[in-house]
């Protein structure tokens, strides 16, 4: 039996000239953001309490909780809404073909039964509101020590649309739908407009061309009396929330000096957060009249001194200001107290490729992703620091207590020296090929690392080259031993060949198994130097013992896809395997191989790493950008 014990969550996808949208529900203190095909939901008391809805087939753009919290609407690039529960498994109550092309913004309407989405249309409607028809709600209470059940019953209609939305002739990048009666609806696009709407059915009313660039985000006060709209033309302008004129705008003394991404109105309808890509938050107190936003705190964010740090999202929920870099860090600012430093919450953006387990301080995780990204990660805490490489791309990772290795799709094998909570310099040595694996004799006098390439092999001591062997065959897999006394390379054919390597750092071939039908994928050796065990692209797995060199554990086919990785238990009892069919499979080695412990759908995309943190504890990660850690109950 598998149990997830936390889960350190990817940040929201960025990109850079586009605000990104985060949203969430007061009452939950929780917010939604979204990351390739899923939602994440992300409770701000409790950083690691997280959920994931990952039933989308394109890219996720948007979502939001409906007013009671009940329900959210998701949108993605194909033009399509999903409204799912927020309980029970996040069941699907219907979905819709909104738009033709992909939904950059939606709202619910404050009684729940209309959402407006807006994007781009691909020369049609570029914004559309439909209905959700009610149908009956039935609500009862169970006098059990203040135990009570509330059901809502809803019947949801085809989406008919609720309206005509003329007026753009470019993509509406955001829209908001009025809090209070009289309904009405705001948009703003690319065509530097910001349109006015009311109904139902809605019917075109005003346009207003007070903006010179790309509006970005427009939001209405919680109270419904103004809304305000933010450009890339560093300018905030105050609108009626009625009738649609304009009353007023944010001021230029101290105002942004780049574009204007996102704002969110606070609670109370008095004050706003905006973000820029002048690397600032502002917050600013808006007239009772709406005629004047005037800057009462500026909120720097610093953390790479590049264009990471622009800050291209924001929501005011509760007594949380929250801002979103364009490296994906959110930051938690005190609106009570706005001088306290903010609470950091980063990750990845993009797949986790590698993850490795220290080995003396057992509660420490790094992992790196695609786009050159290397995380730490504290057990128990979370994210703890960052590590972003510059124009490389990261596919390997192996780390001691003082150093990490990495190899990526270029020629060379990176060195990075490791402290308590930070990174040193990163120094590399180019060993005239694309490296494949990468592993390290942990317990060598030397740490004598092993890299492999398409053909062979090379032999390092830190970042000098001891020697570059060319094996004569398709090389796809590689390890060390940790007293670094032997290697083991696996070929293209699915052989296994076993090398002694001698004190001139040459290799002697020992041995050649053979058992695989398939290319050599991972190969690992146990703690304890008594097995070995072996993984490949057909999606088996093998576990040797390494004195007779004969089968120990096979029939581990229990993967339906190739096998991207594998790990040991600290004890040699166990081995965890992970595969592009998203499932972690753990096998105890004195067992039968169908007594296995299985958890699906582990991470959407597959999984690409796993490692044990303890005995009983495995550490995961894959395509969904995040990592997982999941208590193994033998059977």
């Amino acid at each position: 039996m598998a149990k997830l014990l936390e889960t350190f969550p990817c940040v929201p996808s960025t990109e850079r000239g586009r605000g990104i949208l985060i949203s969430g529900d007061p009452k939950s203190d929780t917010i939604l953001y979204c990351n390739g095909r899923s939602v994440f939901i992300r409770s701000l008391r409790q950083p690691q309490d997280v959920h994931v809805y990952g039933e989308h087939g394109y890219a996720v753009t948007v979502a939001r909780y409906s007013p009671n919290g009940e329900w959210i609407a998701s949108a993605d690039v194909s033009g399509t809404v999903r409204v799912w529960g927020t309980h029970n498994d996040f069941v699907l109550k219907n979905e819709f073909r909104v738009l033709a092309g992909r939904i950059d913004d939606l709202q619910w309407s404050f009684d729940g039964l209309r959402i407006v989405a807006s994007g781009d249309g691909k020369g049609k409607s570029l914004v559309r509101s439909f209905a959700l028809d009610y149908l009956e709600m039935l609500e009862w209470s169970l006098g059990l020590d203040q135990f009570a059940f509330v059901i809502y019953m809803y019947r949801w209609d085809s989406g008919n649309t609720m309206g005509d939305f003329d007026g753009h002739s470019r993509r509406v990048l955001s829209c908001a739908f009025k809090p209070t009666r009289p309904f009405r609806i705001a948009t703003c696009g690319e065509d530097f407009l910001v349109n006015f709407y009311d109904g139902p059915p809605f019917k075109f009313h005003s346009s207003h061309r007070e903006h010179s660039n790309f509006v970005n985000c427009i939001r209405y006060s919680p109270d419904g009396t103004k809304f305000i709209t933010v450009s890339s033309d560093k300018k905030g302008m105050i609108y009626d929330g009625k009738t649609g004129d304009k009353i007023g705008e944010l001021a230029s003394e101290d105002g942004h000096k780049g574009s204007i991404y996102a704002v969110s109105w606070s609670p109370d309808s008095k004050r706003v957060l905006t973000v820029s890509a002048d690397k600032s938050a502002k917050v600013w107190e808006v007239a009772e009249d709406g005629t004047v936003g005037s800057v009462i705190k500026t909120l720097t964010f610093m953390e790479s001194g590049g264009a990471e740090d622009m800050l291209v999202g924001c929501l005011w929920q509760n007594d949380h200001l929250i801002t979103v870099s364009l490296g994906g860090t959110m930051s938690l600012f005190s609106a009570d107290d706005m001088d306290k430093p903010p609470l950091l919450l980063s990750g990845h953006i993009k797949n986790v490729t590698s993850l490795a387990v220290l080995g003396a301080n057992q509660k420490t995780i790094l992992s790196c992703s695609y786009d050159g990204l290397i995380v730490k990660w504290l057990q128990g805490v979370g994210y703890s620091c960052k590590l972003q490489m510059k124009d490389t791309k990261i596919k390997r990772l192996a780390a001691t207590e003082s150093s990490i290795f990495l190899s990526g799709f270029d020629n060379k094998v990176w060195r990075i020296p490791l402290t308590d909570n930070e990174f040193g310099a990163a120094a590399h040595v180019d060993i005239g090929h694309q490296p494949l694996d990468i592993s390290i004799a942990v317990d060598s006098p030397e740490s004598t690392s092993l890299v492999s390439f398409d053909s062979g092999v090379v032999l390092l001591n830190g970042l000098n080259i001891l020697s570059k062997i060319d094996l004569g065959f398709a090389v796809a897999a590689s390890v060390i031993s940790p007293d670094g006394k032997e290697a083991i390379v696996g070929g293209q054919d699915g052989k296994l060949h076993i090398y002694s390597v001698s004190g001139d750092n040459s290799l002697k071939e020992e041995a050649v198994l053979e058992k695989h039908r398939g290319a050599l994928t991972v190969i690992r050796y146990s703690p304890d130097l008594t097995m070995f065990a072996s993984g490949d692209a057909n999606r088996e797995a093998v576990v040797w013992d390494r004195e007779t060199k004969q089968v120990k554990l096979n029939n581990m086919l229990f993967h339906t896809a190739r096998i991207n990785c594998l790990a040991w238990s600290p004890n040699s009892t166990m081995v965890a395997t992970g595969s592009i069919d998203t499932c972690v499979i753990v096998y105890e080695v004195d067992k039968p191989a169908s007594s296995r412990i299985t958890v699906r759908n582990a991470h959407l995309g597959g999984v690409n790493a796993v490692g044990f943190i303890d005995d009983c504890t495995v550490a995961s990660s894959g395509e969904d950008a995040s990592v997982r850690l999941w208590h193994i109950e033998p059977q």
